[in-house]
């Protein structure tokens, strides 16, 4: 196998990587710190489209995390990045937070539920039936369906929520219509967020706790993959899955040392 080239650019999940329930993770501040004064490009990414990178930057300082507002990437804005290189100036139903309306209104959207070009799906924590109702019609009548990310399940302090993935297949059931997922494990979140720090994907890491959203974006973008095990990815899980990761690790804290 061809040696590869040293990394000098890193991408890292947030939940599971950097926090977990509202802590940081022991390591997690070192990292940050050290990757700043090493002046390398990094992102800090996360499939949740609820918040906007500004949300984010401030929830993340409360809990001592110092993350710039312009390395997070968020699936939302990676969804908007899409939906303007596809469609520049369109329109859309959205069911979201903030983070996704706030990302189609600056590429210049028009959010309605007249007639849309798109059905965009997003991470919320008030699904209505009535809203999933009316995103059902309006992909049946010609609307084109798009997701921010395929998650299932997310976390919470009381236990799993339902995520976007699990109502994106209830549509699917009623539709007949699979979606487009923007997020991660598409490789498409990962090119985009290489290319707004100016990064390559040979000289990148991606750090993660999950074999199927993380460890297979980075994977199937070529770069190296870091495995952590602070979030919900045991040791044994590995084994069941067909690929693996460039290196497993404890936790962000074994990393320092690479940056």
């Amino acid at each position: 196998m061809a040696e590869r080239k040293p990394i000098e650019s890193w991408l890292t999940d947030m939940d599971g990587v950097l926090i977990h329930e509202g802590t940081p993770i022991p390591g997690a501040d070192a990292f940050l710190k050290t990757l700043k004064e090493s002046g390398r490009p990094f992102l800090v990414l996360t499939n949740n489209s609820i918040y906007t990178p500004r949300d984010l930057h401030a929830r993340l300082m409360r809990m001592g995390l110092d993350v710039p507002v312009e390395n997070i990437w968020t699936s939302a804005l990676a969804t908007a990045k899409f939906l303007d290189d596809q469609r520049p100036g369109g329109t859309a139903y959205v069911i979201g937070e903030a983070g996704l309306t706030t990302a189609l209104h600056d590429i210049g959207y028009v959010l309605t539920d007249h007639e849309p070009d798109y059905v965009v799906l997003g991470e919320t924590r008030t699904y209505s039936f009535e809203a999933l109702t009316k995103a059902i019609r309006l992909i049946n009548a010609g609307a084109r369906f798009i997701c921010t990310n395929p998650d299932e399940t997310g976390p919470s302090q009381e236990g799993p929520l339902p995520a976007t993935g699990a109502v994106a297949a209830l549509i699917t059931k009623a539709t007949g219509k699979k979606p487009y997922f923007a997020g991660k494990p598409n490789p498409l979140m990962m090119r985009t967020g290489l290319n707004a720090i100016g990064a390559h994907s040979e000289t990148s890491a991606m750090i993660g706790d999950r074999m199927d959203t993380d460890v297979l974006a980075g994977l199937e973008a070529g770069m190296q993959t870091f495995l952590v095990l602070t979030g919900l990815t045991r040791p044994a899980d590995v084994e069941s899955y067909p690929f693996r990761p460039s290196k497993i690790v404890d936790s962000i804290a074994d990393l320092v040392k690479l940056v």
